[in-house]
């Protein structure tokens, strides 16, 4: 079971890690970008769920994904 699927969420955009003992918060873009990714879902398919809850355009939604993804990947959860 890696990091990311370990992480508990909040729907006010708290997140937990329970292997480190770390919280942060996150936006509620930020919520939807790792709930999607905790269902395994594709940085493409993540983009187009964004697109239809937030009203942003598919290429803003997709760098949004890449620079998330690109943060996890700093703290060692993707």
């Amino acid at each position: 079971m890696n990091r990311l699927s370990q992480l508990a969420l909040s729907e006010e955009g708290f997140v937990f890690d329970p292997q480190t003992g770390d919280s942060f918060q996150v936006s509620e873009t930020g919520i939807a970008v790792l709930r999607a990714l905790k269902e395994g879902r594709s940085d493409e398919e993540t983009a187009q769920q964004l697109v239809a809850d937030f009203e942003v355009s598919l290429e803003e939604a997709r760098r949004d994904c890449t620079d998330f993804r690109s943060q996890l990947k700093n703290f060692g959860l993707a």
